[in-house]
């Protein structure tokens, strides 16, 4: 396919397809209600995509999104992309509990655990509100993400921030929260300690960033790029995003103040405490992993909204005995603007990703290092109150000397057009 005319057409055609589904609206108006048992959640994203570039991450190589192209020509994919199963209910007096249970196309272990915790929130006895969640859990930083099955509503892709959240920031520890009026407005705060995060950032360092909507499981792998000639004994072609090498427990911190105005800030510090020296019979290691997140959602209307994100922070991994230097030492950062506009039942989304990594280490070089951004924008129609189409276009442009290794040049573009249809039950 002819790669200046390709994009238009392929667009095109699946907003041709969007529109006629539109035309067929009155025949959905009163379509039958499918039910599951009580506690009991789902949800099913059956994909039909479109993509040219690079080969994806997912398959070894350093792409930035889900699938992988084929170069120049758009390869076409129909996929069930996800399935998730979620429970949801009451297990004591105050205490509720969830667990979450996907299925994921082409992942390690196609079908895993992503979310078991439980939440006790006692009834309020004056003006503060408490609340503690203990278990398996993503902390509360994706401003795009939301419920038990931690699904992003009105589009697709997540930002680069939050799919770096989904893969490699998910905790087993607990946290408590306090909120209380002030000001005409709610502060909270909330504290939490946790484990099995030590392996957070290696995707980071040795991949880059990326914009996709895999989560990671509880025991599945994911796989990594070509590595530099330093780190290719030290460090196997995966990662576990759910592991403890160094029993050490780390923390994270979150502030939150929802104003009178239609305006809420926030902003969220993490430090995982990871030992750079600790390491696994799989020669998985420790990295000390440190972000600071600040998030803004701003009401413009009952019908639009604009949220914004932007993260900076460091990973570091790897130190021989009696040596200053460590062997990886990567900055990064991110920064992302949304805004979401609905239409009676369509919303209409656009967003702007910017992100960037920079690498110091003795092992890793200057070429491990990337600069990138994205162009990402969506439509959602919510044909019932249980299905939804989602037409979404993704554009990534990004810079890195790295995929010399696997032979293509360093800078790449990507288009991934994908249509979703979106069952919850």
């Amino acid at each position: 396919m002819d790669i200046g005319s390709g994009p238009r057409r392929i667009a095109a055609a699946l907003a041709a397809a969007w529109m006629s589904l539109a035309w067929s609206a009155p025949a959905l108006a009163d379509p039958p209600r499918l039910e599951l048992p009580a506690n009991l959640s789902a949800v099913i994203d059956f994909r039909i995509v479109l993509t040219d570039g690079e080969r994806s991450f997912t398959d070894g190589g350093f792409g930035k999104s889900r699938f992988g192209g084929g170069g120049e020509d758009f390869d076409v994919h129909a996929v069930p992309a996800a399935a998730q199963l979620v429970w949801h209910g009451p297990i004591a007096w105050n205490v509720a509990g969830s667990v979450a249970v996907a299925y994921q196309d082409e992942q390690d272990q196609p079908v895993d655990l992503i979310q078991a915790f439980a939440t006790w929130r006692p009834v309020p006895r004056g003006a503060t509100r408490f609340s503690v969640r203990a278990g398996l859990f993503w902390p509360e930083i994706s401003l795009e993400h939301h419920g038990p099955a931690w699904q992003v509503s009105d589009m697709i892709t997540p930002s680069a921030i939050n799919s770096w959240i989904g893969e490699e920031v998910k905790v087993v520890g607990i946290e408590g929260t306090a909120s209380r009026e002030l000001a005409g407005g709610r502060l909270s705060a909330t504290i939490g300690l946790f484990g099995f995060n030590d392996t957070s950032g290696t995707l980071l360092a040795f991949r880059g960033w990326a914009l996709h909507d895999q989560q990671s499981g509880a025991f599945s792998r994911t796989t990594l790029p070509p590595l530099g000639p330093d780190m290719a004994g030290a460090q196997p072609q995966w990662t576990t995003p759910t592991l403890e090498a160094d029993h050490r427990i780390g923390y994270y911190g979150r502030l939150e103040y929802q104003m009178v105005a239609p305006v809420t800030l926030s902003a969220f510090y993490y430090d995982n405490r990871g030992d750079p020296m600790a390491f696994t019979d799989d020669l998985q290691w420790g990295w000390r992993t440190r972000f600071l997140n600040l998030g803004a959602r701003l009401d413009l209307g009952r019908h639009t909204r604009l949220l914004a994100q932007a993260m900076t922070g460091t990973t570091l991994m790897g130190q021989d005995p009696g040596d200053p230097d460590i062997w990886v030492d990567t900055r990064f950062r991110s920064a992302y603007l949304r805004l979401t506009h609905e239409i009676g039942p369509v919303a209409l989304s656009g967003r702007l990703d910017l992100f960037e990594t920079r690498q110091r280490g003795e092992y890793v070089y200057p070429e491990d290092g990337e600069t990138g951004w994205s162009l990402t924008g969506a439509a959602d129609w919510h044909l019932t109150d249980q299905a939804q189409l989602i037409l979404e276009w993704l554009h990534i442009e990004s810079d890195r000397l790295a995929r010399l290794r696997v032979g293509v040049p360093p800078r790449q573009d990507q288009n991934v057009v994908q249509a979703s249809m979106r069952l919850t039950l």
